[in-house]
């Protein structure tokens, strides 16, 4: 090979090294230029990972720091539960169930049954707005409030003392609501009392429906000495689904109204002089008296001879029955009897024919011995003097010796009690008289021989009393 042929040889070789050098150093420029980029990304991604991570630990420092802040603050609420766990909180519902005023006391049934009645608008006119934003109010219409029910919450008192006010007769019921239990809610049950002096009667009103009812159990109550007759207005109008009548009785208190039931008993033959209290002194010789009405004649006012009562305990109305009826008062005899029997269908002739039971000295079998309840050695006179007849010492110590030597005739009188009024106090048992004897025996032989006998033309009442209560002068 000649020297020319080895000068191209090397340079073919020269330029293909170069040619695969630039290849290599084009290569490697482009990585250099691509390097800086692609390290910027990687760079800027691994600084936003690190932020999200440093962002997820601070909120859930906060998160912890919270929930701590919260335990320490109500620790009966240190229970870890997930949202889907937490109990929904009860919303309270400001509208829905909310008795308008007045109508507190009345169920929802109850006041549908009183809009279907017409007692109550159905159907009440809303506000509407106008155009101009402004409300109006449609044409007044009677809205459902106290004033509905105002007839079903008065009650008329008759029979009220004389001169007496309005503010100590709102005071009296108000403190007798109270003390009965009658109330329903806080405060006073009465808002409003109306007198009229010249009739005397009255009117009381009540805040509520059911505690003006329950308030009907006071009929025949004392007040200063005055049984009070308590009724409903002339124009009272039953709600549909409230009870008329009272729900409760209160003790001591007798009801000048009888219902007609099975216990309602009917007594007839009385003699027309006797008044209310004696004919009660002589029913309550077997119990107390839940209601009792002497009928009178509405002209004179005098007793028609008849009267109708019902105990609290229904079960001694047999044994006042046998006690009772066939006792002869003055010239009339007594017919006692369950009303429903058919009393008034009774009339003077069948009373006067009523048999009377043979006495047997020593035996009980005498109505008239049965009549005071359990015999003692103490009895009781009732029905024979007036408190204003005690007044005077020789009067009074006239009667006294009167009463000791017509006693002494059926056994030996041990003492005599006759309680005698005081002015400005209440004495217990005046116008009764008490006969200690020494025996049961003398007791019941007196009880035998003077009840029904006249002592300053008036008819003899008697009936037992307890030696206990007399010897501690509880005369009621």
């Amino acid at each position: 090979m000649s020297d020319f042929d080895e000068f191209e040889r090397q340079l073919s070789e020269n330029k293909q090294g170069d040619s695969l050098n630039g290849h290599e150093r084009d290569k490697e420029n482009r990585h250099r230029r691509r390097s800086p980029s692609r390290s910027r990304s990687r760079e800027r991604k691994r600084r936003s990972k690190e932020r999200r991570s440093r962002e997820r630990r601070s909120d859930s420092k906060d998160r912890r720091h919270r929930r701590s802040d919260h335990t320490q603050n109500h620790p009966q609420e240190n229970v870890s539960r997930s949202p889907q766990r937490e109990k929904k909180k009860i919303k309270i519902k400001k509208y829905w169930d909310v008795p308008p005023p007045g109508f507190e006391h009345i169920t929802p049934m109850q006041y549908k049954a009183m809009q279907a009645a017409g007692q109550i608008p159905a159907t009440a006119l809303l506000p509407t707005m106008t155009p101009d934003g402004l409300a109006v109010t449609p044409t007044p219409v009677p809205v459902v409030g106290s004033q509905m029910t105002r007839q079903a919450r008065r009650l008329y008192v008759g029979n009220i003392p004389f001169g007496i006010t309005e503010e100590s007769m709102m005071d009296f019921f108000n403190a007798q609501m109270r003390l009965g239990g009658l109330t329903q809610a806080p405060g006073n049950p009465i808002l409003a009392v109306q007198i009229n002096q010249d009739k005397n009667f009255a009117f009381l009103e009540f805040r509520s429906v059911d505690e003006t009812t329950q308030a009907m159990a006071f009929d025949g109550i004392i007040f200063q000495g005055q049984s009070l007759k308590i009724r409903r207005p002339h124009d009272y109008q039953p709600l549909p689904g409230m009870s008329e009548n009272p729900s409760v009785y209160v003790p001591g208190v007798v009801s000048t109204v009888v219902p007609d039931t099975i216990h309602k008993l009917f007594i007839g033959g009385l003699p027309n002089y006797l008044n209310d209290d004696q004919v009660k002194e002589l029913l309550t010789s077997f119990g107390p008296l839940k209601a009792f009405n002497l009928v009178k004649d509405t002209a004179t006012g005098l007793s028609k001879g008849y009267a109708f009562c019902e105990y609290v305990d229904v079960n001694i109305n047999d044994q006042a029955i046998a006690g009772l009826n066939g006792m002869q008062l003055a010239d009339k005899k007594l017919l006692v009897q369950r009303a429903s029997v058919g009393a008034k269908n009774a009339t003077m002739t069948s009373i006067n024919e009523t048999p009377v039971t043979l006495q047997v000295p020593g035996m009980m079998t005498n109505p008239m011995g049965q009549m005071g309840g359990i015999p003692t050695e103490v009895l009781c006179l009732m029905n024979m003097v007036a408190p204003e007849e005690l007044l005077d010492d020789e009067e009074y110590e006239e009667i006294v010796e009167d009463v000791r030597d017509e006693c002494s005739k059926y056994g030996q009188v041990k003492s005599i009690e006759i309680p005698r009024p005081v002015d400005g106090l209440e004495v217990p048992g005046t116008g009764k008289i008490f006969v200690e004897f020494t025996t049961v025996f003398d007791s019941q032989k007196a009880m035998q021989a003077l009840t029904g006998r006249k002592f300053a033309n008036r008819v003899v009442v008697t009936k037992y009393c307890d030696p206990d209560a007399y010897h501690r002068r509880d005369f009621w």
